[in-house]
């Protein structure tokens, strides 16, 4: 999400097995990896006591250069192998890595043989083959395994992506219905009445509902999402007249700030259905949204009948489904509290949308939170 959600959702949507090798993290990793690599070797040679650093030295500057080069090459590959199949390019990314250690294994006997002093022919017919293939027998286990780690990775990856999404359209789809569901009663007690007024809503709702399914993932902007609670408590203005008040105190938020469709909406109905409607002379709810250090926070704040606060804190389907979205969207850092005191309830929503610099601009079009 620009957070976990931002920071990583290129990556989230790269089905590629290999990572970005040129990336900070991923090298430091290598350089540590490495170095183990060049221990193992030496202890697996030689004593422990007397311990041979010149050894280490030499083996370490070996496995380094050699590691660092390799994931140079497949960094520098990764473009054109992610147009291969994935077979193809596993088969590749092991040639360049085989390729690379026979290199620096030649080069590695030249500069310590000394050859590049004298001629260069003449260093062919003392090369150690027997050493060179040993370093390939090395590098085609480690490079091996380091690559199948890779790829189990990517089909995990690939998988939990799976089952969170289909989670998340699980519990979508069971506050849609239930938006529906009530929606359709709005205007059924509306009918008799005012059937001008019940058709005009019908083509509201129409267009409601269209233009959710026209965006595309589980995220909307905070524009869109207000404007979809501004279309669905006009629907309910009409049935609960002046007894239903809202007061919106909306910062202005950054137009890369996102959030899960139908968040807001089903806190609102909630807020009507347990805490205005019960009460004779209905009530404010106050609605608050702001973005600041890095977080986006929503709050929902209804009177409640004190005879009621039973009622209220039954009815938790809309709240949980709410919170296990958050959650799985953008992890343990979000949070869903209510908070009931006196006569009001309120609830809170804060997670985490980390932004750069770049993506720090108010929206161009703030009509949907005057």
């Amino acid at each position: 999400m620009a957070s976990k959600l931002n920071a990583l959702k290129d990556d989230e949507h790269d089905d590629f097995f290999l990572p970005d090798l040129c990336a900070i993290q991923s090298v430091f990793i290598l350089i540590l990896v490495a170095e183990l690599l060049a221990i193992v070797l030496v202890l697996a040679s030689g004593p422990l006591y007397p311990f041979d650093w010149s050894n280490l030295a030499f083996t370490s500057l070996f496995c380094q250069w050699a590691m660092l080069t390799c994931a140079g090459l497949l960094c520098l590959s990764r473009v054109k192998l992610r147009e291969m199949s994935r077979a193809w390019a596993a088969f590749c990314s092991y040639g360049l890595i085989l390729i690379d250690i026979f290199v620096f294994s030649v080069l590695g006997q030249w500069f310590l043989s000394g050859a590049y002093l004298g001629d260069p022919l003449e260093f062919w017919h003392e090369v150690d083959m027997l050493e060179i293939l040993r370093n390939l027998c090395i590098g085609a286990i480690i490079g091996g395994l380091i690559l199948r780690y890779f790829i189990v990775q990517e089909q995990l990856k690939h998988k939990q992506s799976s089952e969170l999404n289909a989670r998340i359209q699980a519990l979508q789809s069971r506050i849609r219905p239930h938006f529906l569901f009530n929606s359709m009663n709005i205007i059924a007690s509306l009918i008799p009445t005012e059937p001008d007024t019940a058709e005009q809503v019908v083509e509201d709702l129409s267009a409601l509902f269209r233009a959710s399914l026209d965006e595309m993932g589980n995220e909307v902007t905070v524009i869109s999402e207000v404007s979809l609670c501004r279309r669905y408590l006009g629907i309910e203005k009409l049935r609960l007249g002046d007894r239903l008040q809202v007061e919106w105190d909306v910062d202005e938020i950054p137009a890369a700030v996102k959030i899960p469709m139908l968040t807001l909406q089903p806190l609102l109905e909630n807020s009507i259905y347990h805490g205005i409607q019960p009460l004779l002379e209905g009530g404010i709810i106050k609605v608050a949204i702001s973005y600041r250090e890095q977080f986006l926070y929503l709050s929902v704040t209804n009177p409640v009948s004190p005879s009621k606060h039973d009622h209220v804190k039954g009815n938790r389907m809309a709240v949980e489904n709410i919170r296990h979205r958050i959650k799985a969207l953008y992890g343990d850092e979000a949070h869903l509290e209510t908070e009931s005191y006196g006569n009001t309830f309120t609830t809170v929503i804060s997670y985490p949308y980390p932004l750069e610099e770049k993506d720090i601009r108010l929206p161009t079009d703030s009509r949907a939170v005057e």
